[in-house]
């Protein structure tokens, strides 16, 4: 069967590929408001794709969020339902002078597909897309396609989408691909993702600017007071100094330090801050990095004492941890670490849960085997990820019986988010190929 499913996917490609080209061109930039009728133009694009293919299709969106489609094709009586999912909206592209070739124009270059939303995520829609193909109106499995339209700028309405929506979209596996693999030639199951706070924080010492050379010895400026609070937040070996947060062991993987380097765009000389395993301190230890500063610019800054000064902490919270308990711990740290009585207010922008999946049972071994075929006889590793996807604790909230994999198409080198983001094509067709034994499996199962 495998043979066969195979030969089928690679027929299928050739229009599988030239759909995920019509779905870039689409701007479907959700962050931003003069583009939201190109984030409706791709739903719709979407759900055309899918009503070609038999699906009874429709575009929804709750609270005045973007459009997401929901499609569904029965398979046989008593199978399985399996519930894809993916995202069609994408990041905004920023300058286009760093892109080598334009960013919604994709663009062949080497053994990669460029453009914004080649890989992140409209690669994951063409994913889902391809196995249901191979199969025509014989689905092994009933499937639920669940396509979401902002997923780039927080997923807001996705828990009252679920709940709107939770018989349609119930599942006994779900399969979310918005993740990705270990490396060009490893597969993976992303098994755990850490957690999100922001929050923006004010340090206040005066209630007026003044002159530095009057008051400068006597009264402290703001950005001398915001510096110490930012210095307190990690240690001399630059762990994450704030107690009372989670941090646990991760997966027994080698991350090499020339690969480390390569792929963080390390400047030549730059030392490693924290302790512990390489993928300890990405994946299952907290972080916290300042995003953003407002503050005078050095050119024209007058000789005064700036009143006030705000940064942004982005903290990443290990799985096993709580945004709530994230949050109370930073701002407990915040308030002890405030120098000379100067004022210290706070705002959380958002959070996110960190994710913990016990990925084991029959659909994960139905995973790993299609993985492990569909990349010519390798294991997939169980992966963890130092960025965050709130949504999928959503999800195992909304559908505590389902198996939730999580799977993607990205590789290191994919560059999701910035400029030149390309989809790496033989890796791609292993993960259509990769959908199509899972679906074949858990049908016969």
């Amino acid at each position: 069967m495998s043979e066969d499913l195979r030969a089928r996917v690679q027929s299928v490609l050739p229009g599988i590929r030239s759909d995920l080209e019509d779905l870039v061109r689409i701007e479907s930039v959700s962050a931003d408001p003069e583009r939201a009728g190109e984030v409706q133009r791709s739903a719709e694009a979407v759900k055309a794709l899918f009503d070609a293919e038999g699906f009874t299709s429709s575009i929804v969106s709750a609270d005045g969020g973007a459009p997401a489609v929901i499609a569904r094709k029965a398979g046989p009586e008593g199978a399985p339902t399996v519930l894809l999912y993916a995202h069609h909206d994408v990041q905004p592209e920023n300058d286009h002078a760093d892109w080598d070739s334009p960013p919604f124009e994709p663009t062949e270059r080497g053994d990669r597909l460029y453009a914004r939303g080649a890989a992140d995520d409209k690669a994951g829609i063409a994913a889902h897309l391809g196995a249901v193909r191979v199969f025509g109106d014989d689905l092994p499995v009933n499937v639920v396609m669940f396509i979401e339209g902002e997923e780039e700028v927080g997923s807001e309405t996705l828990p009252a989408l679920l709940a709107e929506h939770q018989e349609s979209l119930r599942a006994d596996v779900i399969v979310i691909a918005d993740s990705g693999n270990w490396d060009i030639g490893v597969p993976a199951l992303t098994t755990s993702l850490r957690g999100l706070v922001r929050m923006d924080i004010e340090v206040r010492t005066l209630t007026h600017a003044v002159h530095s050379g009057m008051w400068g010895g006597l009264v402290p400026d703001s950005l001398m007071a915001l510096s110490r609070v930012i210095a307190s937040l990690h240690d001399d070996e630059g762990n994450v100094a704030i107690k009372g947060l989670h941090s646990g062991p991760a997966a027994d993987v080698e991350y090499p330090e020339e690969r480390l380097r390569a792929e963080s765009g390390a400047a030549p000389g730059l030392e490693w801050i924290g302790s512990g395993s390489a993928v300890e301190r990405l994946w299952t230890k907290p972080a916290l990095s300042i995003t953003g500063l407002d503050a005078p610019k050095v050119a024209g800054a007058s000789n005064t004492l700036v009143p006030a000064a705000r940064a942004r902490i982005s903290m990443r919270i290990a799985p096993g941890d709580t945004a709530e308990n994230a949050v109370a711990r930073l701002v407990e740290h915040l308030e002890a670490h405030t120098p000379w009585g100067a004022t210290l207010t706070h705002t959380v922008v958002d959070t996110g849960e960190a994710t913990q999946i016990d990925a084991t049972g029959p659909a994960y071994d139905a995973a790993r085997s299609a993985f492990t075929e569909a990349w010519d006889g390798t294991e997939p590793i169980d992966m963890g990820v130092g960025g965050s996807i709130p949504f999928i604790a959503e999800f195992l909230e909304a559908f505590p019986q389902a198996s939730v994999l999580v799977t993607g198409v990205e590789d290191p080198d994919t560059r999701a988010h910035g400029a030149n983001e390309g989809l790496h094509l033989a890796e791609f067709e292993r993960v259509v190929l990769a959908e199509t034994l899972l679906l074949a499996t858990l049908g016969a199962q």
